[in-house]
């Protein structure tokens, strides 16, 4: 019923019947030598089933195109999910960077804190060991003075001594001297 539909309606779409150049069913006649062969060429193609050949292959075409989108669809999908983990990764490592940035500051104040505590301590150690140098160095030069204060006393002592006493005094004084340092050394 399809074929002699499509027959009928193929006919009377023909614009050979408007052809007025004699009999239309004639070999002659340039629209029905044309209209035959197109409907053996139509004839050909349906008895070899080449629409239905090329609706298979219209098909398959559309399934490779689905499931290509499909798998496109999957794609994208896995792509953005990996997005997503890489976005959400990085803004972990921005937090540990974060956190690392922070603590680093902290250590580096502390580090300083302590770099000020040690300067302290070495200029008050410093200080002190220049204190100790300079109370050794005076209480040096005190002996020093007091050493030479001694000698001066005692060369002056001796000269108003050895000008005031006659020369028995001085040997008695000897004499005395003596004995004292051996009674001190038995």
């Amino acid at each position: 019923m399809k074929k002699l539909t499509f027959l009928l309606v193929a006919l009377a779409a023909n614009p050979a019947f408007a052809s007025e150049e004699g009999p239309f069913v004639s070999l002659r006649n340039a629209h029905f030598v044309i209209l035959t062969a197109f409907l053996i060429f139509i004839g050909v193609l349906i008895k070899f089933k080449v629409p239905s050949m090329l609706m298979a292959m219209l098909d398959k075409r559309a399934e490779g195109i689905k499931s290509e989108l499909d798998e496109a669809k999957a794609l994208r999908d896995e792509a953005q999910k990996i997005l997503a983990s890489y976005e959400r990764k990085a803004r972990e490592v921005q937090g540990q960077a974060d956190e690392i940035v922070a603590a680093a500051k902290r250590d580096a104040q502390l580090a300083a804190e302590q770099a000020k505590a040690d300067l302290k301590e070495a200029i008050a150690r410093r200080l002190k060991g220049a204190e100790d140098r300079i109370a050794s160095a005076e209480a040096a030069a005190l002996k020093d003075v007091k050493d030479r204060a001694v000698q001066v006393a005692v060369a002056a002592a001796a000269e108003v001594l050895a000008n005031q006493m006659s020369a028995a005094e001085k040997s008695k004084m000897i004499d005395a001297s003596i004995a004292e340092v051996e009674t001190r050394l038995n």
